[in-house]
């Protein structure tokens, strides 16, 4: 990738050693007729293809039980390609796409719908140049069937002469530490750690990569990037809406399966590690770990459970007819997290993930600490924002006099929001981010194998709680649809040194819908 100019200079690359984009190369989607694919990896492919991020001679086939034609495929594979006003240029972007397309019907288990597979993939092959080919198996598929189709490919569509074989592995891994632990255990049996790319779509979204620059590109924030200079850090995660009708598959996993233990705890292990000795995966992974083996199980103290009820005309938790009766299934959790480290010892680190809130918003807060009193009382305490989506943005919140001829502190903010200040840059979709990163053979933004197990080790005796194996199942706190969330959350960030501003301030690019 060529190096990017600044006004001060050359900027050296970030790109980490990694295999180049390799020819003949055969993308496998797997669970291709459901709604993973249909809205994410297929779109993200196409966003490669159009970009020209492909390898050259790139091949996408479809795998599904559904029975479906070329045609019906294709349309499926493009109906959640946006196209505004018509475009005529993604208009042909996408019939070109549909030329890369193929599908194949078979079952998940069976290994003669695998060989039916591997078939189809030695026809396409056939057609290329080179006698080097390579496969990319996307597993779009819920982990009920990892084990199986891990073995399949393995037995029957590995590519054994030349060329390189990849698998990528969709979230959940697992339920809990054991489930988790036979789940990649089995899928080991058949696939090495190098072939396997595990992936969290938080890792590839774009300020969650800024992370590492904000970080260690600074001196000015590393500086103060430690328990002496922070209070607290939270990290948030809001959608303004539920379950609406996906109730069945919530209920089974709950907020802090779906959220918190994957998403936010990987935002915090690179908010919170030490810099690596390089930009090579095995470094960033390396470091990740260590702060995850830092943290000791979550306390029952140290958590909030809430679910929405009807309010302002929409429906509760439980008016959802995919949801069971009387289902206590937290649709809201904070939990707060501690690192037993030099740099972090006492910090309270929050994670909050809830549905049906007042807005939708991911971003880390950090508070840091009161200024030292004398010349100024009661100020409000400097606060660094990341906001990840929407309307992505780094902003500093400082005290500023107010102009004029009297003598006053006002909060103020230093705002980088990248729409106002990138006009021209495209953000990348996670998945477009990740899956070009799985052809190149890069595993820096992918989740490694002791990676869960000490991420399910922090989580797992609070899931065993909130599932009732240990005892009777805590009962959520009710909170109205569309609100920030429990009314207990207030004291509960309060207690753990979250202390508010002035109400009257707000950071003013939260009410700019148009950027």
């Amino acid at each position: 990738m060529p190096r990017e100019r600044s006004m001060s200079g050359t900027i050296p690359s970030m790109e980490t050693a990694h295999d180049d984009l390799k020819d003949n190369t055969i993308i496998i989607v797997f669970g291709a007729s459901g709604d993973l694919a249909k809205k994410k990896t297929l779109p993200a492919l196409f966003g490669l293809f159009r970009q020209n991020f492909l390898p050259k001679d790139t091949k996408i086939v479809g795998y599904a039980r559904t029975k479906m034609d070329k045609a019906d495929f294709d349309k499926r594979a493009t109906g959640y390609i946006k196209n505004p006003d018509d475009n005529p240029e993604i208009s042909n972007a996408i019939d070109a796409f549909k030329q890369t397309l193929s599908y194949v019907a078979g079952g998940y288990e069976d290994g003669e719908s695998f060989i039916k597979l591997n078939e189809h993939l030695e026809e396409i092959e056939s057609r290329y140049q080179s006698k080097e080919c390579n496969r990319i198996f996307y597993l779009a598929l819920p982990p009920s069937v990892f084990i199986p189709v891990s073995q399949n490919i393995k037995e029957h569509c590995y590519v054994t002469k030349g060329g390189v074989n990849r698998i990528i592995i969709e979230k959940p891994f697992g339920k809990d530490l054991d489930s988790a632990r036979h789940l990649l255990g089995s899928v080991k049996q058949w696939w090495t750690e190098d072939e396997t790319f595990r992936i969290d779509h938080y890792l590839g979204k774009e300020m969650v990569k800024n992370l590492l620059v904000l970080r260690f590109a600074n001196i000015a924030l590393g500086a103060a990037w430690d328990k002496n200079h922070i209070s607290n850090v939270q990290i948030t995660f809001k959608e303004p809406f539920g379950t609406e009708g996906r109730g069945g598959y919530f209920d089974e996993f709950g907020i802090i399966r779906d959220v918190l233990q994957n998403h936010l705890l990987q935002v915090l292990t690179i908010l919170t590690m030490e810099r690596p000795v390089s930009f090579a995966a095995e470094d960033i992974r390396d470091e990740k770990v260590k702060v995850l083996r830092s943290i000791p199980p979550i306390e029952k103290e140290d958590t909030l459970l809430g679910q929405y009820v009807s309010a302002n005309g929409k429906p509760g938790y439980l008016d959802d007819d995919t949801v069971p009766p009387n289902s206590i299934c937290p649709t809201f959790a904070a939990t707060t997290l501690w690192i037993h480290n030099p740099r972090w010892e006492g910090v309270p680190f929050i994670l909050k993930a809830g549905k049906a809130l007042n807005e939708a918003k991911v971003e880390v807060r950090i508070q840091f600490k009161d200024v030292t009193q004398g010349i100024f009382k009661d100020i409000a305490r400097n606060e660094l924002v990341i906001r990840i989506q929407p309307s992505e943005a780094v902003y500093m919140k400082l005290n500023t006099k107010t102009p004029g001829l009297y003598t006053r502190a006002i909060p103020t903010e230093m705002d980088l929001t990248y729409k106002r200040r990138f006009t021209e840059a495209k953000i990348p979709e996670a998945y477009e981010s990740l899956i070009l990163d799985a052809l190149r053979g890069d595993h820096s933004n992918f989740v490694r194998h002791d990676e869960l197990d000490y991420a399910w080790k922090i989580f797992t005796p609070i899931l065993h709680w909130v599932d009732g194996q240990n005892g009777p199942r805590p009962k959520p706190a009710p909170y109205p649809y569309g609100s920030r969330g429990p009314k207990e959350l207030e004291e509960y960030i309060r207690k753990r040194g979250y202390r508010r501003a002035d109400d009257a301030y707000f950071w003013p690019v939260t009410n700019m819908a148009s950027l």
